[in-house]
């Protein structure tokens, strides 16, 4: 307890995000419930520069994961990965009895146009990758694989994670134009886990009237029918909500562009650190994360090395999937100043010296 936590989520949440939970409990029918739920999807499109509907949804991002493709296609998708939460989003299409065409990235790659030029059929109901890997630390560049797909198809539906980059890294959503933008709030948001947020097109809504087999908790069309109201489909986690709202005023206040270089001057300096303590970061230059560094480890002993670290106060998290045994990662996303991981750089300097 009482660690500084750069892990990649959930994330540090600041004190005063913390008690804007404690706010009096209301019920989700009621006029006050109904004026949050309106003024967070307000506050959000603003951030995000969109007038596409937002759903909010209690559970993780993985559950409106699931739900774009159970209200998105009927038979097949493309799916493209470069990493777990890439193949994450290929087993929730599979798991729905979707046929999934896949498209293997190495991991610590981009994916990029050329990987589905001449691959995005008039089969292909939809196309879905992650904006964002947090396995690898790679960005996408998400505007450029959506404009190829609709060069090649521009019925295919766009479906995005974008879990560890929405608020963090520049989507640009007026050029992307996703017909399903997922993310959760215990990522850039720096918030408690526990709310799915989706940014759903007028296109998926119209394919989601008449899909079949979608189920009750995340069809589309009941969760707008309540959203036209700024209610939720089912009971939301209420708390949370308060904090969402305070969070985005926070952010708001701050404004996106200046959040953005924020998260773009902490990815620099884990980067430069990594480049002179370690042996680089793992991902292709061009293509790496603002806000997760994934960092070759070499023959460091990375369960001693991250010990010693928690004795000093600071937690980071283990390489993941695939890169495990010879990857670290640093989180640096949300609230956090660079003047933060300007100390946890230290203390790992420190470690480093201890072990030598």
């Amino acid at each position: 307890m009482g660690r500084q936590l750069f892990t990649v989520g959930p994330v540090h949440v600041e004190a005063d995000s913390l008690m804007a939970q404690t706010k009096p409990m209301i019920t989700h029918r009621c006029k006050e419930y109904k004026a949050l739920h309106g003024a967070i999807v307000e506050k959000i499109r603003k951030a995000l520069c969109t007038d596409d509907d937002v759903f909010l949804v209690g559970g993780s991002a993985t559950v409106l994961i699931e739900g774009s493709i159970r209200n998105g296609v009927a038979n097949r998708s493309l799916g493209m990965t470069n990493g777990s939460f890439g193949n994450r989003f290929i087993e929730c299409g599979t798991a729905n009895g979707k046929d999934v065409v896949e498209v293997k990235v190495p991991w610590g790659k981009a994916i990029k146009p050329a990987d589905i030029e001449g691959k995005v059929g008039k089969d292909i109901e939809a196309v879905h990758w992650v904006s964002n890997e947090s396995s690898t630390g790679v960005l996408s560049d998400s505007v450029a694989l959506a404009e190829c797909v609709r060069a090649q198809n521009p019925d295919a539906l766009i479906m995005v994670d974008a879990v560890t980059s929405a608020f963090a890294a520049d989507l640009n959503l007026p050029k992307l134009q996703p017909d399903a933008l997922l993310f959760g709030t215990q990522k850039a948001l720096a918030l408690p886990p526990g709310l799915a947020i989706g940014i759903v097109s007028d296109r998926i809504l119209e394919k989601s009237k008449d899909m079949k087999n979608k189920g009750f908790y995340t069809d589309f069309v009941k969760l707008k029918k309540n959203a036209d109201d700024n209610y939720a489909l089912t009971t939301p986690p209420v708390s949370l909500l308060y904090a969402l709202d305070y969070q985005l005023d926070r952010i708001l206040a701050e404004g996106m562009q200046a959040r953005y270089r924020r998260h773009d001057e902490m990815a620099k300096m884990v980067q430069d650190w990594a480049d002179r303590k370690m042996n680089g970061l793992f991902p292709e230059e061009g293509y790496r994360s603002k806000t997760i560094g994934v960092i070759n480890r070499g023959d460091l002993d990375f369960d001693a090395f991250h010990a010693a670290l928690k004795q000093k106060g600071f937690e980071i998290s283990n390489g993941y999937g695939e890169v495990k045994s010879s990857t670290f990662r640093i989180g640096h996303m949300g609230d956090i100043t660079p003047a933060k991981p300007k100390g946890l750089l230290a203390a790992m300097d420190e470690v480093l010296e201890e072990m030598q």
